[in-house]
């Protein structure tokens, strides 16, 4: 039996049945997670707005009395999360999917099956939250860039030079005073907004 450590991968279970949370946990702790428990979606929102540790993985009960795990799911911002059901009719599966599910078990589960399957909806969840983050890096680098543009074309105009040296110029100023490019060029494009909006007195 492997022991886990601090540096293992921690896994919500939420399950309204004691008997099955039992099971799960002790086969995850066999295998060298870290466990949190759960009887409820309340409860689980109850742990994560108090835990100091975030999950890497939910592993939530489709059908529980009160808020069902289709909706917590909804509640539980960036933590990946996959599904255990009885019922492998009604396209529970495919709703699973729909709703952004890394996974899908159904039950009863065995055990043997249980641990291959959290460890690959770890990484399918690494691996999403890897491409959002450089979604939102681009997207910064994307609004950087269109910020720096703007700024560069302000100083084109008012100063009469080309792209070049107002470039030159919004960096040198930057660079002169510690701060980063982007900032300079959103305090211009603020100030020249400022300006824009004065009317002169009559």
């Amino acid at each position: 039996m492997n022991q886990p450590t601090d540096a293992a991968p921690l896994i919500l279970l939420v399950d309204d049945d004691a008997l099955i949370l039992g099971l799960l946990a002790r086969a995850l702790e066999a295998g060298g997670f870290r466990v949190l428990l759960a009887s409820s979606g309340a409860q689980a929102l109850a742990l994560l707005a108090s835990a100091a540790l975030r999950p890497q993985l939910a592993v939530l009960d489709i059908t529980m009395p009160g808020m069902s795990g289709l909706e917590l799911a909804g509640q539980m911002s960036g933590i990946p999360y996959m599904f255990l059901s009885a019922n492998s009719g009604g396209g529970v599966a495919e709703q699973a999917a729909a709703a952004g599910a890394v996974g899908f078990l159904l039950k009863p589960i065995d055990p043997a099956q249980l641990l291959p399957a959290v460890r690959a909806a770890l990484a399918r969840g690494a691996e999403i939250q890897n491409l959002r983050a450089e979604e939102q890096r681009l997207t910064q680098a994307l609004r950087d860039g269109r910020e720096t543009g703007m700024a560069v074309g302000m100083l084109m105009e008012r100063y009469r030079i080309d792209r070049h040296a107002a470039l030159r110029l919004l960096r040198q100023h930057a660079r002169s005073h510690q701060r980063k490019l982007n900032d300079v060029a959103v305090e211009l494009i603020d100030a020249a907004e400022i300006l824009n909006a004065l009317t002169p007195p009559r």
